[in-house]
């Protein structure tokens, strides 16, 4: 048995004591670019050591990802191109925070606009960070399931294709690099390892 299971079930592990303190201090901050989506800032910042340093980062507004279950063992993928990078990804329902709104109805919403359904019951996953080197982005991981279909609205300029797929099947086109979206092989793996339905 692996260590930190028993049971069947994870069982908690406490973090080492750390005793030094890294935190870098602002000095000045600037607005380095101010895009549609995007913003970049570059501070200059005090090091632990007191020397001075420079760090560019993109201020993002957050995003949601979605695992929605129409079945016990089938979740809903999406087919779209990616711009930045010039061709086609497979990839779980999400999209991001609009100004003031909270993750779980970015969550709601974008399930209807992307694939066309509501859901009966949401649960929250986890929380992710997934480029914490360059951007302040946190992605919020939610679970769906007893999904009825009312017709999809996406956004201008969207297009994708939506389709169900097993989730084992989905966890071999990770391992096979057919999916390789960050934050659909996270999600998939997650939920592989620890998922569990909610009981109500």
């Amino acid at each position: 048995m692996a260590e930190g299971w028993g049971e069947g079930h994870l069982m908690a592990a406490k973090l080492p004591s750390f005793s030094h303190d890294f935190t870098e201090a602002t000095v000045e901050t600037r607005l380095a670019f101010d895009g549609g989506l995007l913003k970049v800032r570059r501070d200059e910042v005090r090091l632990p050591d007191g020397a001075l340093a420079w760090r560019e980062y993109v201020v993002h507004p957050g995003a949601v990802v979605i695992l929605a279950f129409a079945g016990d063992d089938t979740i809903l993928l999406e087919r779209q191109f990616r711009y930045p990078k010039r061709r086609h990804f497979i990839e779980l329902p999400a999209g991001k925070l609009e100004q003031g709104e909270p993750p779980l109805e970015t969550a709601r919403r974008e399930l209807v606009e992307e694939c066309g359904f509501e859901a009966a019951q949401w649960w929250r996953i986890a929380t992710l960070d997934p480029c914490i080197g360059y951007s302040t982005e946190v992605i919020e991981l939610y679970g769906a399931r007893g999904l009825s279909h009312v017709g999809n609205d996406p956004d201008d300029g969207e297009h994708l294709e939506v389709f169900e797929a097993r989730l084992g099947d989905a966890l071999q086109w990770v391992r096979e690099g057919a999916i390789t979206d960050t934050k659909t092989t996270l999600g998939l793996l997650w939920w592989a390892q620890w998922g569990r339905f909610p009981t109500s």
